[in-house]
C-alpha cells in the first residue's frame, strides 16, 4: 500500500495545540503517547502525516476523539464551549517527543 500524498500547507494547519492535562500526561507515560487538540475535518493519515512531519518521529498509530461542547453560563446569558477534536497519537517504541520540536 502506497503513502498518500498530502499538502504540506493543509498539515502545518492539522495540528491545533498540544494537550496538557493530568489524564494527557498519564497517557504519554503509560502508552507512550501525546495528545493534540486538532481540526475537526482532519483524518488520522493526515494527523499521522503532520505529526511525522513536524516532529520527525514515527508513528504507530492515532486515534481520534470528538468532545461535544458543553453549555455554560456566561453572565446572565448562556454560552456554549466550542467543540473539540483530539487525537491520541501513539509513537512507536524508541521515539520520543518533546514538544519543543525536538525527536530524541
Amino acid at each position: 500500500m502506497s503513502t498518500p500524498k498530502f499538502d504540506e500547507g493543509r498539515l502545518m494547519q492539522v495540528l491545533v495545540a498540544p494537550i496538557v492535562s493530568e489524564k494527557a500526561t498519564m497517557v504519554a507515560e503509560k502508552s507512550n503517547a501525546v495528545t493534540f487538540k486538532v481540526l475537526q475535518n482532519a483524518t488520522k493519515p493526515e494527523i499521522k502525516a503532520a505529526v511525522e512531519l513536524l516532529f520527525k518521529v514515527e508513528v504507530k498509530g492515532v486515534s481520534v476523539l470528538n468532545t461535544k461542547g458543553k453549555t455554560k453560563r456566561f453572565g446572565k446569558t448562556m454560552g456554549r464551549r466550542d467543540n473539540v477534536r483530539k487525537a491520541y497519537v501513539l509513537l512507536k517504541e524508541g521515539q520520543e517527543l518533546n514538544l519543543s520540536g525536538e525527536a530524541a
